[in-house]
């Protein structure tokens, strides 16, 4: 099938390289002619694991392309998929503007029947409105088929190869029968392709990331609990995600969730729950427990140094907002970063992935370190945001020889409490007693 995929950012370009993977034909549009060449000439424009092999393949085998004409690439798609930022405006709303300009210009373009797939987190309604704006110019047949992505970053190639289902908004038989071929391929162990209406499938996404996003806050809530009762939030968290009814996931307690989807998509639904006059009290809960559990680890800190951070140095490893990805978006770590250097102190970091993109944002704001222990160089303890694989067996004893202090702020609870008590550390997490030295 020839697929157009209108976007090249995480999203687009995790769809057209993958549905290139099953043999379609893709074509990507984007606006940047720098990232377009970039990406024409076999240079990946993101960090997630798996996708490079992919990406090199589709476009060495002439299956992937890209192109910043979108006459070009309306006249190649069968089926076109939006893949565009809907970045939050300044009430929360998310901003349709970048869909809604493509879609004006894509209706002058059409020529024959096209299925328009807003793959794009967007509010319910918007299926409606892409809807309307194509068809003030365009007079051939075409569909509006709402078909919410559901990727993870950091497995996001396997969430989309084997996905756990597709959810399809439309109302159109025909738009039916192309979606449900064009995604047979990655439902072959049985797993649904559910179709439903369009506003439907809107709402999906938006519920499913905000019933998440709670999960990780009432698990916030509880370390909090746990801390004022001698609790250890580590066993409570077995206990309750040994409940099936519960599941085991999104339970671990920590400083916060960033990234593009969570902190967006929740406000996003508030707003439209405002916009439909109904106050949505729990998701906003659930974005005060956020903000605040950003800086969790600060009064900590505070503590220890009897608030006098001025002049003093920390080490902190971890920038993006989660593992096997380098996005920081709405990462904690810089919200972290922020607070110490506001008290006056400095800050040396190392991130696998994300370091160029901090330094992108904020510049020499923070020295750079080359591995996370030469991070550790001088800083009077060790601040830790972000849970990547390689920090969770480190060189224990090189760290205490490094730090002036054996002192770890934990804000992704990586070590066992009672082992670092053993290692002479002052060890402070979420949710959990302090180890002390």
């Amino acid at each position: 099938m020839k697929i157009t995929v209108v976007g090249t950012g995480y999203v687009g370009l995790v769809t057209g390289t993958c549905f290139a993977e099953t043999g379609n034909d893709v074509v990507c549009v984007d606006i940047d002619a720098n990232k377009v060449a970039k990406l024409s000439n076999g240079q990946i424009t993101i960090y997630e694991p798996g996708l490079e092999k992919l990406f090199e393949r589709n476009l060495k085998e002439e299956r992937l392309h890209f192109t910043t004409n979108l006459a070009d690439g309306i006249k190649h798609g069968e089926v076109i998929f939006l893949a565009l930022p809907t970045p939050p405006g300044e009430d929360g709303s998310a901003d349709l503007s970048y869909i809604l300009r493509v879609a004006d210009e894509m209706g002058k373009l059409i020529s024959d029947y096209k299925v328009i797939v807003d793959k794009s987190t967007v509010p319910v309604g918007t299926a409606e409105k892409v809807q309307a704006t194509v068809a003030k110019h365009c007079k051939h047949p075409f569909d509006v088929v709402s078909n919410p992505e559901f990727l993870r970053e950091g497995v996001a190639v396997d969430d989309f190869m084997k996905p756990d289902r597709v959810v399809i908004g439309t109302r159109s038989e025909r738009a039916r029968k192309v979606m449900g071929d064009l995604f047979a391929p990655f439902v072959r162990q049985g797993n649904p392709i559910l179709f439903m209406d369009e506003k439907s499938a809107e709402l999906t996404k938006y519920a499913a990331n905000s019933f998440l996003a709670t999960k990780i806050s009432f698990m916030n809530e509880i370390a909090i609990l746990c801390e004022k009762l001698g609790a250890d939030v580590d066993m409570v968290r077995r206990g309750v995600g040994s409940d099936d009814r519960i599941g085991k996931r999104f339970l671990f307690p920590g400083i916060g969730y960033g990234g593009s989807c969570f902190p967006k998509d929740v406000q996003a639904l508030v707003k439209s729950s405002e916009d439909a006059d109904y106050a949505f009290k729990i998701l906003t809960a659930v974005m005060d427990v956020n903000e605040r559990q950003k800086l969790f680890l600060m009064p900590k800190i505070n503590a220890w140094f009897k608030d006098e951070l001025k002049g003093k140095h920390f080490a902190l490893w971890g920038l993006a907002f989660k593992p096997n990805t380098d996005d920081i978006r709405e990462a904690p770590a810089l919200y972290m970063i922020d607070a110490l250097r506001a008290a006056g102190a400095t800050v040396t970091v190392f991130d696998p992935e994300a370091m160029a993109n901090v330094k992108r944002l904020i510049g020499d704001k923070v020295t750079y370190a080359s591995n996370q222990y030469e991070c550790l160089a001088n800083a009077d303890a060790l601040v830790i945001a972000t849970e990547w694989s390689v920090f969770r067996t480190p060189d224990f004893d090189k760290i205490g020889a490094s730090l002036k202090n054996k002192l770890i702020f934990d804000g992704r609870n990586l070590f066992d409490v009672s082992r670092m008590a053993e290692l002479g550390f002052h060890y402070e997490s979420v949710g959990r007693a302090a180890a002390t030295n």
